[in-house]
């Protein structure tokens, strides 16, 4: 049976897919996780070898468990989180850890995007004001607070967009996850040389743009013999996670609206023009559906919170040795039922 594979490349896990072309069947998933770095109050980083070491253990995995099915594969799809920033030195290495999208340190920095571009200005261009999560801001910091490593690169990628060079030997991404990178003129689906000149971030740094249906790569020799894809697979350009769930969800057309708890939390529409936010509130990005944007709502930290208690809270409960068997988050939901309701006044807010 024809068939396809996804790749997502989440906060938590790489997760790998195989999935009937024809019927949207999942034939076969698998799962490797990877931790979270947070060396300061603020921070949140992960180290890109801990994506691809993970990919090349959960691709191998769904490959396997799909069977004959593997040997159908017509294409493979990346998504994954959005806004954080990789760098790439001359020798296609990592320079430092990827700063996340839940990366809070760089409110100095959108406040000087915001002084050096205009905020009306920025919004025009973008369709969003200077936000933390996005990867803009995280550029400008690291060239401020690290100017060794900002001297040594050649390359600026988002999370999903290494593995696919690693997978392929290609620089590309979508218009869907470029949108959250402050650098996108989100109305023409191009790189915005107004901003990259008012920022002074070289264009040769960014990948080429696709929409999210487009080939923009195939499978290298290298990249099959790490992950068992088929050498020349075609690589679809993909989206953000968001975009790409979006798709999966039917919100693509006007009217139906999804709410998505993962990591983060997102209300999600999807929107036949551009339609910029003006109070900034609402997200506006290109969506994965060309001649198609979305807007968002986000909060941070929704399934974030409940692995921090799975990590902090939860280590006592797990380590007994009748439930090492026992799901995690199953083990803490059997817990918060024997609680009563309201918790005898415990609050707990999720601003992780």
């Amino acid at each position: 049976m024809p068939a396809v594979a996804g790749i997502d490349l989440g906060t938590g896990g790489v997760r790998a897919l195989v999935i009937d072309s024809e019927t949207g069947a999942v034939l076969s998933s698998a799962t490797a996780e990877y931790p979270l770095l947070t060396p300061r109050p603020l921070w949140a980083e992960q180290q890109p070898d801990d994506w691809w070491r993970a990919a090349q253990d959960a691709v191998p995995r769904a490959l396997r468990d799909a069977g004959a099915a593997a040997r159908d594969l017509r294409a493979v799809g990346l998504t994954g989180q959005m806004h954080g920033l990789t760098l790439i030195d001359e020798h296609n290495a990592a320079i430092r850890p990827a700063i996340l999208w839940c990366d809070q340190r760089t409110q100095a920095q959108c406040d000087a995007i915001h002084a050096t571009v205009g905020l009306e200005r920025l919004k025009r261009v973008a369709a969003n004001p200077a936000l933390t999560g996005f990867t803009a801001p995280k550029l400008l910091w690291v060239r401020e607070h690290e100017p060794d490593a900002y001297r040594r690169v050649r390359r600026a990628l988002l999370p999903k967009d290494y593995l696919r060079f690693l997978l392929s030997g290609e620089y590309a991404t979508d218009v869907a996850d470029a949108s959250g990178t402050l650098l996108l003129d989100v109305a023409q689906r191009a790189w915005s040389d107004e901003l990259l000149d008012a920022l002074r971030i070289p264009r040769a740094w960014l990948p080429a743009v696709y929409e999210g249906p487009e080939v923009c790569a195939r499978v290298s020799a290298a990249g099959a013999r790490a992950t068992g894809l088929p050498e020349g697979l075609p690589i679809v350009a993909g989206g953000g996670d968001q975009a790409a769930g979006g798709v999966g969800n039917g919100i693509v057309r006007p009217g139906p609206v999804s709410c998505t708890i993962g990591t983060s939390g997102v209300v999600f529409a999807a929107t036949d023009r551009l339609q910029p936010d003006p109070t900034g509130a609402l997200q506006a990005f290109c969506h994965s559906v060309p001649g198609m944007w979305h807007v968002m709502g986000v909060t941070q930290a929704a399934g974030l919170s409940l692995r921090w208690v799975r990590d902090h809270l939860g280590a006592a409960a797990l380590a007994r040795p009748a439930e090492r068997d026992v799901d995690a988050y199953d083990l803490l939901v059997a817990l918060a039922e024997q609680a009563p309701a309201g918790c005898e006044g415990l609050l707990f807010l999720p601003y992780l």
